[in-house]
């Protein structure tokens, strides 16, 4: 009885996010699997989303199809097949979907919801990452009344409220009162997440000695961040100064300003990374992909890649290889004169008569 309960509020916490992604109308039928045609037409249009806001860097660039909901005997498999590639990619957090037996997984109670549930989710993160730069762009348009938006805390305030679906803060709302009705909405929406989906990074808990050094840990890479990034910026100045004092750039000096002056502006040797990214910073995040592995490799080729460099000169540089110099020692020989190379006659003096 507890199995039916929990699988009827987890399907109406699905369905409540399809409502507010945009997507009506969630058919029962999508509960069963991919068996269902429902099921993998529903995961299909989420997948195509997400490939379109650009969460699918790889698919995005081939131009391939994210998951087929076709119908035919092989649909179900070829689906399976994609889909299990699909959540790799997104890095899931479930293991059971992105191993190797994933249409197995698919095929408990309770899994398609579990998977639909998470493909919801990465859409919303996936509509706020691309809400941002527009906010960003456009702080007037973005700020509320007698509210700033544009500044940090107040503009994460509202990208909170945006994806919990919490109606907008009446100026002179109390700060506790709005943390109260976050807290009871988050504490709401919890229950619903898949098992072990929002473990912590940092699973210790900090007393006062572990958070001063904490604290001094981030200074420390605060500041070797910033020593090398202002080398590569310093690099980075003098690579486009460079570039001016060839002769073609007398004529185009002023448009390669135009273009490179707004890109360096916004580059700055100060990090954006805090602490409270560290206590945020979900156990998923801990599973990092090696930049030469093949899934990574297959959104990073391009053609420049496959160009091989022809043979250049040694240019030399090791010491540890060469060896000292020998003098060649040749036999000696003799010239036209009849005198031996070589030789050679010091103090000698015609005496005169």
């Amino acid at each position: 009885m507890e199995g039916v309960e929990a699988a009827a509020r987890e399907g109406a916490a699905v369905a409540r996010d399809l409502r507010a992604l945009g997507y009506e109308g969630f058919p029962e039928a999508a509960s069963r699997g991919p068996s269902c045609p429902d099921f993998r037409a529903l995961c299909a249009r989420l997948a195509a989303e997400l490939a379109t806001l650009g969460a699918l860097e790889r698919r995005r660039a081939e131009g391939a199809e994210v998951l087929r909901a076709g119908g035919g005997p092989d649909a179900q498999e070829e689906f399976v097949r994609q889909l299990a590639g699909l959540l790799r990619e997104l890095n899931c957090p479930d293991r059971a979907f992105g191993g190797e037996d994933c249409e197995t997984a698919l095929r408990e109670p309770g899994a398609g919801l579990r998977l639909l549930r998470f493909l919801c989710s990465e859409l919303q993160a996936a509509r706020l990452l691309c809400l941002r730069p527009q906010q960003d762009a456009n702080p007037a348009e973005s700020s509320g009344e007698g509210a700033a938006e544009g500044d940090g805390p107040v503009h994460e305030l509202v990208l909170s409220l945006q994806a919990l679906g919490l109606p907008r803060p009446t100026r002179g709302t109390p700060a506790s009162q709005l943390l109260r009705e976050l807290h009871a909405k988050i504490s709401e929406l919890l229950p619903s997440l898949p098992p072990e989906s929002m473990q912590p990074l940092l699973s210790q808990l900090l007393d006062a000695p572990r958070w001063e050094a904490l604290e001094t840990l981030s200074q420390r890479l605060t500041e070797q961040y910033r020593c090398r990034r202002c080398l590569l910026l310093r690099r980075l100045d003098l690579t486009t100064s460079a570039f001016h004092w060839s002769e073609r750039a007398e004529a185009q000096g002023e448009a390669m300003k135009a273009v490179l002056t707004p890109i360096r502006e916004v580059l700055t040797p100060d990090s954006t990374v805090s602490i409270a990214h560290v206590l945020a910073a979900r156990a998923d995040l801990s599973r990092l992909v090696p930049a030469t592995s093949m899934a990574a490799r297959r959104g990073t080729c391009c053609a420049i890649n496959k160009v091989l460099m022809g043979a250049v000169p040694d240019r030399g540089g090791r010491p540890n290889e060469l060896e000292a110099p020998m003098p060649t020692w040749q036999s000696r020989r003799e010239d036209a004169g009849g005198r031996r190379a070589g030789r050679q006659n010091w103090g000698r003096r015609k005496k005169r008569k």
